[in-house]
């Protein structure tokens, strides 16, 4: 893999950012000043994330009832190539507020919306920060000499079980039409809304630029797939994946990042969960290293689910396509914004921009798993 700068994500910046969030929070906290303000290493290709502190002249710990150290939930830069078509803050919190109300998972204590543009420029949210570290994606963690490749097999597995909960207790714990919001507009159950909508995406993210005709091919296959019963219809994270998760030790202590979340079945959630180490371990393994074999490997997924839940996951092979599909075409919607900004030529080959072409290959192939 290489290791060279990551792609630009965005055009603002931080200092100016801050400067204009000390406005907006003495709307809220006359007297406040955000500083220090970071974005951190793993601040994500689609939403911005900006980490700061709040000072206020109530000391020690700032006004009553408010951190000091925030977190700053930003819609995209409209100004840079934007990874998804909408973004929906008020969504984003709507949904971690659900969560935190009807489920014991560790969801960030948000804080304040602000859906006026004129403050920052765009949309944004404000939660507590947590404290703790993320399996970091550059370099992955399945390379050695981070936290988590260092640590024992039996830090690893408590990890791995912890973060399989996560999913069973969102998925036992929301009340049936709580997150009716989240629903996915379209014709037929949850899980068909939910591909019509990516294959929307899809033709959202090729419009001007060359097709994929990988993408299109795992699109026919998924038909060949369909699963005869697409099962429960729950709230599912969306991307679920353990870089989303801040850990105490391997405790989850903060579930991130639920922009993408919606209703479907709950394999959409433990798909995207196994697709997206393979993802790692595969580029890993073809760089000549060993990486993590032994890690969130899909039958170990799929028995600790099915214990702590009693629903033994179905259509896997379906999902875990699905999975692969859903992450290409994000992939494409990336290299395509790399073009935008002159990082990297029009390609003459749109299936060479998928870093797993290869997997996803012989995931419709049918010989991968």
């Amino acid at each position: 893999m290489s290791t060279a700068p990551r792609p630009r994500t965005t055009t603002r910046d931080p200092e100016a950012l801050a400067r204009r969030l000390t406005a907006w929070l003495g709307t809220r906290l006359p007297g406040a000043r955000a500083v220090s303000p970071s974005v951190p290493d793993s601040n994500g290709m689609s939403s911005e994330t900006l980490l700061f502190d709040i000072d206020h002249p109530r000391p020690p710990s700032g006004p009553e009832g408010v951190p000091r150290s925030c977190a700053l939930r930003l819609a995209a830069d409209p100004a840079a190539y934007t990874v998804f078509p909408r973004y929906d803050m008020a969504r984003q919190y709507r949904t971690m507020r659900l969560v935190a109300a009807h489920t014991d998972l560790p969801v960030p204590r948000t804080l304040w919306l602000e859906e006026d543009p004129a403050y920052l420029g765009a949309p944004f949210f404000v939660m507590a920060r947590a404290a703790g570290r993320v399996p970091p994606d550059v370099m992955p963690y399945t390379y050695a000499g981070n936290w988590l490749y260092e640590a024992t097999d039996a830090q690893r597995d408590q990890l791995e079980a912890a973060s399989v909960s996560v999913l069973a207790r969102l998925h036992g714990q929301v009340p049936s039409g709580a997150a009716d919001f989240l629903a996915t507009p379209g014709t037929g159950d949850a899980l068909r809304c939910h591909m019509e909508a990516q294959q929307a995406y899809y033709r959202w993210v090729v419009d001007g630029r060359p097709r994929s005709p990988l993408i299109e091919r795992g699109f026919a296959r998924l038909a060949d797939l369909w699963p005869t019963d697409p099962g429960e219809t729950v709230l599912t994270w969306g991307d679920a994946r353990i870089g989303n998760i801040v850990y105490d030790g391997f405790e989850p202590a903060a579930v991130l990042d639920w922009e993408m979340a919606a209703l479907g079945p709950r394999e959409l959630d433990l798909g995207w969960m196994v697709f997206l180490h393979r993802f790692f371990q595969d580029l890993t393994e073809s760089g000549g290293q060993r990486g993590l074999p032994g890690f969130l490997r899909r039958d170990r997924v799929e028995d600790r689910y099915a214990r702590l839940t009693g629903h033994r996951p179905r259509a896997m092979e379906f999902h875990t396509l699905y999975a692969a599909l859903r992450h290409a075409i994000v992939m494409l919607r990336v290299a395509y914004r790399q073009v935008h900004f002159g990082e990297i030529p029009v390609p003459s080959d749109a299936d060479a921009l998928i870093l797993h072409r290869g997997t996803l290959e012989a995931m419709i192939e049918r010989r991968y798993w």
